[in-house]
């Protein structure tokens, strides 16, 4: 009797991981055949006919109708994953904006929500900011919180274990939030908080500029320097979550280097302090002296830090972020230069391509690790299951595609 109930649950195993397999090929390719199907996962066609019509009836895949292209005997079906069976949301709680990306399983965005929020607004305001920018993506998207299968918050400062800015917070207030504990209170499926530095390299290496590389620095610039890390594929996130924060050192000269910029001379007296950078990197564009100088005094700055975390990890890519990243232009060319004289090897030095949004995506990336990770944990039809905080190739190194 024993073997017998260990061989059911076997077979009812084998059936769960067949139907994964089948899962994970449709999502990697355009519309399939039951026999294109089998040579790619080598199953039986048998078998892969009645796995594709069950993912059907459950809801994982669709039947594509023939276009009536085919001009002999009757065309094939064809099978499409469903990438509309679950959707996830990213959000960016930033120091100006809360942006809030929904997406399918595929990673298409399907709505967006953003909000604009004061830089010292503190934590029950940006939490209700939060709140407003959720509902609104949730109702305009027409859909509820139990449609959402995971979501992924982006913060600035280290985050622990806990999902806490516990070591320092750039944002009012913010050590003492719990904000997988608030998002809780409106979603049931898996919280991630995260870094902001580390999603924004998540994403880059997704959809960005870094698709091609496994070992990538990320650096988010703007009026704060941080870092993110991806190293044989793997976003590193270090034993305490702060990975990458080498601008703490106050050698490395990132806390001071965006002072530079504010501080040009010439900046008018009408141009407040957020905008002060914007004003120079344009000045120095039209031709201004002085604002040339300060750009110049503010990439040798960065590149200290830059060369070390390029001398430590010895990326193929390091790619230049965050809001400053729309005057790359004026900051890649110099920073090449300051980095050939600190470095052993200087690696590729690019732009971002996703600009404001790169947290965001980065977010995106990281809630659909989940829900894969949580298919090949739980199964097809089980519901969402606790997110693991700890690093692996499950959560960090599938970000250069969508795979189950």
């Amino acid at each position: 009797m024993t073997d017998q109930v260990i061989a059911g649950t076997d077979l009812t195993r084998l059936r769960e991981l067949n139907s994964l397999t089948i899962v994970s090929a449709l999502r990697d390719q355009p519309p399939a055949t039951v026999t294109e199907l089998a040579k790619l996962t080598g199953l039986s066609r048998p078998a892969v006919d009645v796995i594709a019509q069950g993912l059907v009836t459950g809801g994982w895949a669709t039947v594509v109708e023939p276009d009536g292209s085919s001009v002999v005997g009757r065309p094939a079906r064809r099978y499409r994953f469903r990438a509309s069976a679950g959707h996830v949301i990213g959000v960016d709680v930033g120091a100006h904006k809360i942006l809030a990306l929904l997406a399918d399983l595929d990673g298409t965005v399907v709505h967006t929500a953003r909000r604009s929020v004061a830089a010292d607004a503190n934590a029950s305001e940006r939490l209700a900011a939060l709140d407003d920018v959720l509902a609104v993506c949730l109702s305009e998207s027409g859909k509820t919180a139990q449609d959402i299968w995971a979501v992924t918050a982006g913060v600035t400062g280290p985050v622990d274990a806990t999902g806490k800015t516990t070591l320092f917070a750039v944002l009012p207030g913010w050590q003492t939030v719990d904000l997988a504990a608030h998002l809780s209170n409106r979603f049931t499926c898996p919280i991630i908080v995260e870094n902001d530095c580390k999603l924004a390299a998540l994403a880059e290496r997704w959809q960005g500029s870094a698709r091609d590389a496994n070992d990538i620095v990320f650096l988010l610039a703007g009026m704060r320097m941080g870092a993110g890390l991806i190293i044989d594929g793997v976003l590193r996130r270090g034993f305490g979550g702060a990975a990458g924060e080498i601008g703490a050192l106050k050698a490395v000269r990132w806390l001071s280097a965006p002072a530079h910029l504010q501080g040009c001379p010439g900046v008018p007296t009408t141009v407040g302090p957020d905008d002060a950078a914007a004003w120079t990197f344009n000045a120095a564009r039209d031709g201004n002296r002085d604002a040339r100088a300060a750009v110049n005094r503010y990439v040798k700055d960065i590149a200290v830090g830059t060369a070390a975390l390029v001398l430590a990890l010895d990326p193929q890519v390091v790619v230049f972020g965050g809001g400053f990243s729309r005057s790359a232009d004026l900051v890649l060319d110099p920073l090449r230069r300051e980095l050939q004289k600190l470095c052993l090897r200087v690696p590729d030095v690019r732009a971002s391509t996703l600009g404001a949004d790169s947290v965001a995506l980065g977010a995106l990336r990281l809630a659909l690790n989940e829900v894969d990770r949580r298919l090949f944990t739980v199964g097809l039809s089980a519901p969402p299951a606790a997110p693991r905080r700890e690093e692996s190739p499950a959560q960090s190194n599938e970000v250069a595609g969508t795979k189950v």
